[in-house]
């Protein structure tokens, strides 16, 4: 059973390789239905290597505490503007609640584990993980947002200095991050091992592919340093302890 859990997972991982190299090929604006089916493989694919390293229950637990917590931030800051600051999103991501789409839960699943394993890794002092893991977090949307702003999925009230987008934002990445991480601690606090390695090539990959898509395919060279950066803040030295291990 471990086996044959061990291969969906990596079958469905090399899948998301597939096509995000796909995907970032291709005419910019991306259609949102492709923009969906990718958000929605990258959740299977971290859905399957939590499953495949940690069990059904537990995996699957921490997967879906995950996602209700940034759903609910996302309510939250739509009804209110906080923690993220004033957006709206529009209907390219499909069908919504309360102004959210549901494809919102699906995103912050999907990053929730790989940075919460990508944390353990950086630091080995527990009381440093909540923070780093919601840091991590923070950092993949440096990447995402300005390219989801640009082609038209949410609109900024009052437009920021990066990209457009407000420094409100990352503040409440980082805020919803430590909810989603705290709550990762609680339901699986095991330092990181062999077994979570899919969690963290996950973080890893996104980190370097997503640089290389901003800056070789998309000329968007702030955004590949920017998020080069605040990814790589937790990625390397997470790889880095996971190859001395």
């Amino acid at each position: 059973m471990r086996r044959r859990s061990r291969f969906v997972s990596r079958a469905v991982a090399g899948a998301l390789v597939v096509a995000q190299v796909g995907y970032g090929r291709r005419p910019q604006p991306r259609t949102p239905r492709a923009t969906r089916a990718l958000v929605l493989l990258m959740l299977t694919a971290s859905a399957a290597e939590a499953v495949q390293a940690r069990g059904v229950r537990r995996g699957g637990t921490a997967l879906a505490s995950a996602g209700a917590i940034g759903f609910a931030a996302e309510l939250l800051g739509v009804a209110t503007g906080r923690p993220f600051g004033r957006y709206a999103y529009s209907a390219k991501l499909g069908p919504r609640v309360g102004g959210v789409p549901l494809l919102a839960a699906a995103a912050w699943a999907s990053m929730a584990r790989p940075a919460w394993v990508a944390a353990g890794w950086a630091s080995r002092r527990r009381v440093l993980r909540v923070p780093l893991a919601a840091a991590g977090l923070a950092a993949w949307d440096v990447y995402i947002e300005p390219r989801m702003v640009r082609e038209g999925y949410w609109t900024w009230e009052r437009r920021g200095r990066y990209e457009g987008v407000p420094a409100t934002n990352f503040a409440g990445w980082f805020v919803t991050g430590l909810a989603v991480a705290g709550a990762a601690s609680a339901l699986d606090g095991d330092r990181p091992d062999a077994r979570d390695d899919g969690a963290l090539w996950l973080y890893a990959w996104t980190w370097a592919g997503e640089g290389l898509a901003n800056a070789a395919l998309w000329s968007r060279p702030r955004i590949a340093a920017s998020g080069g950066a605040a990814m790589g803040a937790i990625a390397v030295p997470a790889l880095a302890a996971r190859r001395r291990a």
